[in-house]
């Protein structure tokens, strides 16, 4: 079992900058792929990035592309998402998942993954 707990949600203006972390409970962080996701009001939860057990192998939805940045510290069992140049359309509650079946393929599939946060509120004004 593996709980995260996501932090660094706020207010931000359009253009700005945030890093949101997830913290992982349990020794078996570094054996997990890990993704994070945003669901807006109204709109299903959708895939933002993903990692590889090492950060070695990255992907990420075509929106975020060169915005985002998605990396991981499995020595601290944290999870990062460095956001910049922020859109309104960015809004959103974040959400970092686990994938337990998976260490050095990643999936952008929401079901494929086990465990869930608790999400951060991201909010970018115009």
């Amino acid at each position: 079992q593996v709980q995260l707990v996501e932090s660094g949600g706020g207010l931000v203006q359009a253009g700005g900058s945030l890093r949101l972390s997830c913290i992982a409970s349990g020794r078996t962080f570094s054996s997990y792929a890990m993704g994070w996701f945003r669901q807006a009001p109204g709109k299903e939860r959708e895939f933002v990035a993903a990692t590889n057990w090492n950060g070695g192998s990255t992907y990420y939805r075509d929106s975020v592309k060169g915005r985002f940045t998605i990396s991981r510290d499995n020595a601290k069992n944290t999870l990062y998402l460095q956001m910049n140049n922020l859109k309104p359309e960015d809004t959103a509650v974040y959400y970092c998942a686990a994938d337990r079946n998976r260490m050095v393929r990643v999936t952008t599939t929401r079901r494929e993954y086990d465990y869930w946060g608790q999400g951060t509120q991201v909010t970018v004004s115009s």
